[in-house]
């Protein structure tokens, strides 16, 4: 199979999971496993690729990250302004940095050890179907169990989100679907909670996603350079479509069908590997 061809499906595949709460990074992990796409530079390029789906929320929601500067100067003249409700200015940045904070120092602490034993696919697998049963366990009824917008967050509760982020750390598990289910055990509604699963993912996801690509900068040649901004334009437009049809989804439903879409893509890959012998 082709580069380019490879490119265009993993920049698919990122896009539309990496704000779902299917994992993006374990969907990668499996479907480069199937691919034959492994390696440093692959693995490299599955993260940079990310930057795409990163984009496309920053466009979205250009108005929600101009209110986080906006007023910021008034916000510093006040000693109490990061108590305030709201989500803009100090009291923004600051929610956002302790949602963001746990899930950067644990994984910057324990990242080798991440990448040596949960980087593959039998413990990707085994993270789909745990997440699958908290999605199950934490949005049992069909409706929205809380009216609490994400106007109404406060910074215990971006703390305790922020922590909740951490099982995501382990590839199949999902930072949105970590960061949702965080959200509606702390009072959020299932909307409220993915917007802001959203916002969260735009600092943490760029941290990494800028290591790599510092550590990267010699590691890709001219073409790979191209194969790779392919799978960037990718990346961004389906994130973009994938956040737009996702915001509605969570807003009229549940989460209980992704829940349900885990559980199969663990059965999907398990017989796959029995039939193929691996």
């Amino acid at each position: 199979m082709s580069d380019w061809l490879i490119a265009i499906i993993l920049g698919l595949v990122e896009g539309l999971t990496e704000f779902l709460p299917v994992s993006s990074t374990g969907h990668l992990i499996l479907f480069g496993d199937l691919l034959g796409f492994t390696g440093e530079a692959e693995e490299k390029f599955k993260v940079i690729i990310q930057l795409g789906a990163i984009l496309s929320v920053i466009v979205l929601y250009w108005r929600r990250f101009a209110g986080l500067s906006s007023g910021l100067a008034r916000d510093l003249l006040r000693k109490d302004a990061w108590l305030q409700p709201g989500l803009e200015g100090v009291r923004g940045l600051a929610k956002l940095a302790l949602a963001s904070l746990p899930a950067l120092l644990v994984g910057f602490l324990f990242r080798h050890q991440i990448k040596d034993y949960l980087f593959s696919p039998t413990p990707v697998l085994v993270a789909f179907a745990v997440g699958a049963i908290a999605i199950l366990i934490v949005d049992r009824e069909p409706k929205e169990g809380s009216d609490k917008s994400i106007e109404t967050i406060s910074l215990k509760q971006s703390l305790a989100i922020g922590c909740v982020q951490c099982f995501a750390l382990w590839p199949g598990m999902s930072r949105s679907a970590s960061t949702i289910v965080g959200g509606m055990l702390v009072g959020l509604s299932r909307g409220a909670a993915a917007e802001f699963s959203f916002l969260v993912a735009v600092p943490v996801l760029s941290a990494a996603a800028f290591h790599e690509l510092l550590d990267a900068m010699q590691l890709f040649s001219a073409h790979e350079v191209a194969v790779l901004s392919v799978g960037f334009v990718v990346s961004f437009l389906s994130a973009t479509l994938a956040v737009k049809a996702f915001i509605r989804v969570v807003s009229r439903w549940s989460l209980r069908p992704f829940a349900w879409y885990r559980l199969l893509v663990v059965l999907v890959f398990c017989v796959g590997y029995v039939l193929s012998g691996n």
